[in-house]
């Protein structure tokens, strides 16, 4: 799988305070979507990356549902957080 320049700078160092609109996949349009529904920070989508137990399926439905993330949005979201919290 080849990943994204954002998903390598992403990953590349702590999370920290980034913004949701840090994550592969996130652009302006769904990180707006997503801060309204309080998830304003990556480490709140990984709290549900977690919350949903790591699992692919539950987790891109989830972000579909909440910002309207394509298949390749969700599928880079979700490889972005499992490489950034697998590193950890």
């Amino acid at each position: 799988m080849t990943t994204s320049q954002k998903h390598r700078d992403f990953v590349a160092e702590p999370m920290g305070e980034k913004p949701v609109g840090s994550l592969a996949g996130i652009g302006e349009v769904l990180g707006k979507k997503l801060e309204e529904r309080g998830f304003d920070k990556a480490y709140v989508v990984l709290g549900q990356f977690l919350v949903l137990k790591k699992d692919e399926d539950l987790f891109r439905e989830w972000l579909k549902d909440t910002c309207g993330a394509n298949a390749k949005q969700s599928r880079d979201c979700f490889g972005c957080l499992r490489e950034c919290y697998t590193a950890e």
